[in-house]
């Protein structure tokens, strides 16, 4: 068995990128960027008015001062004249600042009538005017390459006048589950069978991590079928497998796809859930051959198919966010496999985060994942700790799954 961490690495040092490809900006939520986003425009285009009220010159604008009012600019109508001595301009939030005003009256401080405003609060030269330029200029670099991108960025990048961006094709991913005792939900479930979990779980998971599932039929403990299977995912930037990874003499998935020039990496973690974890190489095809017990299989999926997903995006390898939290129960002395305990947060009388691990860790237990808000890291070997204690722990909200 090799460390969770070397696994991980050689995982993501065999992977590339996907191709690149140009989206309407309404299509590249997610995606990542090939080239950086540059500033077509300056933003604002000029001086703008902050607030609603009246563009005025800062020195006529002094308590009880009574100005004449020339004209209006609402946004998108700016006042054609100057301002003057002595004058106002009526104006709106994003209105542009009309030449020789520099400050912005406040509605709630003027009071009009007849065409004349009384100052009622002294006006400051520059007060309620966005600069042109505040948010950006012409050439400025708004988002770099290698940046997934959240809709903030999509609004920045509309913004700065963008209608498309280049970025890195979606990962396509083939899922296939095996086993002849699983079953499809909705289906017929064979004797002494469980309906299949995995395919599901893991497109969303797939989903999540911004790559296109491409979900195989089931297909039983069968070489022939396996191999078969395997063949129809060539294409794919991965293929991810599900059960028969293990060493039973039910557990095909070496020994189906070695007939067709499977080349293996590596086989076996010292990680608890998700020890019978398969790496390698079908062709030209990633293989990522998952445990078929749904929690192993998705705790590897975090650990793995995830960052797995991120380098073929486009985004440096990396392994998952962990924060620091409080342990909220006494956690038992570890044993040579990396556990992830599965847990829920909450905070304690000093506001610190909080993770408390379920009393059953069983690794079939999808009821537990389901309620799991974190899963707290435990290396080989950790010693006792007692309630209270300081544990990293990997946020599972932070993947939106």
């Amino acid at each position: 068995m090799i460390p969770l961490e070397e696994a991980r690495g050689r995982i993501l040092e065999a992977l590339r990128p996907t191709a690149t490809e140009t989206v309407a900006l309404a299509e590249a939520w997610n995606r990542t960027l090939a080239q950086p986003v540059v500033a077509r425009l300056t933003q604002p285009p000029a001086d703008v008015s902050a607030m609603d009220g009246y563009a005025v010159r800062a020195a006529d604008a002094v308590l009880g001062a009574r100005l004449v009012v020339v004209g209006a600019a609402p946004a998108g109508h700016p006042f054609a004249g100057d301002v003057g001595a002595g004058q106002a301009v009526r104006i709106f939030t994003g209105g542009f600042v009309p030449p020789g005003a520099d400050g912005i009256l406040l509605q709630e401080d003027a009071e009009e009538a007849g065409g004349v405003v009384t100052v009622r609060e002294a006006v400051a030269p520059q007060r309620w005017i966005r600069r042109r330029g505040l948010d950006f200029t012409t050439g400025d670099i708004l988002l770099p390459a290698g940046r997934r991108l959240t809709a903030r960025d999509i609004g920045l990048a509309a913004a700065a006048n963008h209608p498309w961006l280049m970025v890195h094709r979606r990962p396509r991913i083939g899922i296939l589950a095996t086993g002849d005792e699983i079953a499809l939900p909705g289906e017929p479930i064979p004797p002494g069978g469980i309906v299949s979990s995995n395919a599901h779980a893991l497109a969303a998971l797939v989903r999540a991590g911004g790559g296109d599932p491409l979900v195989l039929p089931i297909v039983a403990d069968d070489r022939d079928a396996i191999a078969a299977a395997a063949t129809a995912s060539r294409g794919c930037d991965l293929l991810v497998t599900t059960g028969g990874a293990s060493v039973g003499e039910h557990d095909l998935i070496q020994a189906a796809l070695g007939r067709d020039g499977f080349a293996l990496d590596f086989w076996k973690i010292a990680m608890r859930p998700g020890k019978p974890l398969i790496w390698g190489r079908l062709g030209a095809t990633p293989v990522l051959g998952l445990p078929g017990n749904p929690v192993s299989a998705l705790v590897c999926g975090v650990q793995f198919l995830l960052p797995a997903l991120a380098v073929l995006s486009g985004l440096p390898p990396a392994a998952p966010r962990t924060i620091l939290v409080r342990a909220g129960a006494d956690l038992p002395a570890n044993d040579r496999r990396f556990d992830h305990l599965r847990a829920t947060l909450g905070t304690d009388s000093d506001s610190h985060i909080t993770a408390t691990p379920f009393p059953q860790q069983d690794s079939s237990m999808l009821a537990n994942l389901a309620r799991a808000e974190a899963l707290i890291l435990r290396p080989p070997l950790a010693p006792a700790l007692p309630k209270g204690a300081e544990v990293p722990a990997i946020p599972l909200g932070q993947f939106g799954i």
